[in-house]
Formats: C-alpha cells, sequence, structure tokens
C-alpha cells in the first residue's frame, strides 16, 4: 500500500516500442471550431514558450482557405507593413531525458482540401518518426463555472486503451480537423489520442485560463513536460472570481449557474466510486508536490 503510484503515460508507451530513429509524439490544436475560449491553442503556445524548440515546417497556402472567412491579418515592422496569413506551423521540442521528443502542430483550421491538408501535416511527421499523436480541443458546453473542468481522453486504438486505461469516444456528428487528423494518423497505422476540456457556454470569449489550465495539467500527466503554471493559475482565479462576481450581479444568471449546479453534481454521483475517488486523490498529490518543488507554497481553489 506504500508504493508509490505511477500513473501511466504516452512516454513509457513509447519506451516500449523500438525504432533506429528517435520517435516522437505530434501535438496538435487549432484556432477555430475546436477551440473554445482559445483555450487549447493558448496551451500549445503556452507549452512553446515554456520549452526551446525549433520550427520545422510551414503548412498554409492559398488553396486551403476562404480569406474572407479567415482573414490575413497586418502588423507594423521595422521594415513596413507585414501580412499574416492564416497558417499551420510545426515545431519540434527535444526532450532528451524522455523516450520521445514532441512534434507540435499549431495553426488555424482550414477551409478547404482537409484531406490534402491533414496528408501534408502527416508527412511532415513520418519524417519525425511519429508514434503517436494527440489532438486538443475545447468545446462549449451546459457546465458551471463554479465546478472542475470537464476533461477527456478518448482513443480509438485498443493498445493506448489498454496502457492508459480510457475508451474510445461515443460522440458521432459534425466534426473539425482535430478528429478528421485523428483519423487519418490512424489510416497510416499511427495511434491517435484525443482530449477534450469543456468551457461554460455563457463566458466563452478568450482567454479562458481556467480551461487552459485543465488541459496543460492533463498533458503533464501523459506527456513528459511540465509547463510552469503559477501566472496561469493566478489568471484562472483571477477569472473565475471576475465570473462569479457577474453572475452574483445578475439574479437570472445566478439561478441558471446554480440550476447547472445541481445537474452537474446530480450526473457526478454515480461516478463517485473508490476507484475515481483513488484517482483524483493521486491527481491531487502529484499537483501539491509539484507546487512544492517550484516554490509557490499554496494550492488555487480554482
Amino acid at each position: 500500500m506504500n508504493e508509490e503510484y505511477h500513473a501511466p503515460t504516452l512516454n513509457s508507451y513509447i519506451a516500449k516500442t523500438q525504432h533506429e530513429i528517435r520517435p516522437t509524439i505530434v501535438l496538435a490544436a487549432f484556432e477555430g471550431w475546436n477551440d473554445a475560449g482559445s483555450a487549447a491553442t493558448d496551451a500549445v503556445r503556452l507549452l512553446l514558450e515554456s520549452n526551446a524548440y525549433e520550427h520545422v515546417a510551414t503548412v498554409g497556402e492559398d488553396d486551403f482557405y476562404d480569406y474572407q472567412f479567415t482573414r490575413p491579418t497586418t502588423r507594423r515592422t521595422e521594415t513596413g507593413r507585414e501580412v499574416q496569413w492564416p497558417r499551420t506551423e510545426i515545431y519540434k521540442i527535444l526532450l532528451p531525458n524522455a523516450a520521445a521528443d514532441l512534434l507540435v502542430v499549431l495553426g488555424v483550421e482550414p477551409t478547404f482540401k482537409w484531406q490534402a491538408f491533414c496528408s501534408r501535416i502527416i508527412r511532415e511527421a513520418q519524417t519525425h518518426n511519429a508514434h503517436a499523436v494527440i489532438t486538443l480541443g475545447a468545446l462549449l458546453a451546459d457546465v458551471p463555472h463554479t465546478r472542475p473542468v470537464p476533461t477527456s481522453l478518448a482513443s480509438d486504438d485498443p493498445r493506448l486503451q489498454a496502457h492508459l486505461k480510457i475508451s474510445a469516444s461515443t460522440y458521432e456528428g459534425p466534426t473539425g480537423i482535430p478528429s478528421v487528423l485523428g483519423v487519418q494518423f490512424e489510416q497510416y497505422g499511427i495511434p491517435s489520442l484525443s482530449l477534450w476540456a469543456q468551457l461554460s457556454h455563457y463566458v466563452a470569449q478568450s482567454p479562458s485560463p481556467r480551461v487552459q489550465l485543465a488541459i496543460i495539467e492533463l498533458l503533464e500527466e501523459i506527456i513528459p513536460v511540465s509547463v510552469p503554471d503559477q501566472k496561469l493559475r493566478e489568471d484562472a482565479l483571477a477569472w473565475k472570481h471576475g465570473v462569479d462576481e457577474l453572475a452574483a450581479a445578475d439574479p437570472d444568471v445566478a439561478k441558471y449557474v446554480a440550476l447547472l449546479e445541481q445537474a452537474t453534481d446530480t450526473s457526478e454521483l454515480p461516478e463517485a466510486s473508490g476507484e475515481s475517488i483513488a484517482r483524483e486523490f493521486e491527481r491531487y498529490l502529484r499537483r501539491r508536490g509539484k507546487y512544492r518543488k517550484d516554490g509557490s507554497g499554496s494550492d488555487f481553489d480554482i
């Protein structure tokens, strides 16, 4: 009973494979329909800011985008005005102490030719010996901002299901580029994993630091990265307090939040098994140990 708990990770999954070239784990997030509150792409940006990386490729030609739908932007530079076109960038983060490096895909959901778009990304990933792909997304949902951010992991690959103790997604319906990309990777024999977080639909504006934090915390559990999140935790706490004040000032909103709380608490009661409680407690202990190591010395109730 005193044995230290070690959660299964993609690092330990990759470590079981043999290959002459160092493997990578692909991590992908896209602006657009799949990115409520910009939480998924902001999480990836923070990951890049927190690690040394190199730019390895760009995917973004006129064929992929409708510029009246996803408009380019301009900015001033020392040499004059510059146009920034919608595109997807691919970066590599070296993790010498892990079994695999990260290949980070960050960009804008394309308007046209999704299959060709995904093929470009997959070809680049294959040159970097991709062993698995994680797609990130955030969606608007009927969840109260006063409860922990709902997150989920899913995979159609039986090996990942067994290793990470997860199941396949049961969703059927309209989909976005993260799901399409995951399916395309699987057709090339590269298993995919989808990570989603839910944002309260009545606070859909970006940024959404609380949902971004939830994504990062779950990422840290399955891949060998650590992201300094003290500032993000402070922003998430301030965000929650701000929404609390707005809700309290409007009786209709306060009543609606209370109804969501009741529905959420009732639906979660059957899942309060010993196994789920133990799993959540282990998460708490790992986070608490991390805070003590980085010197923050306090836990935030967010």
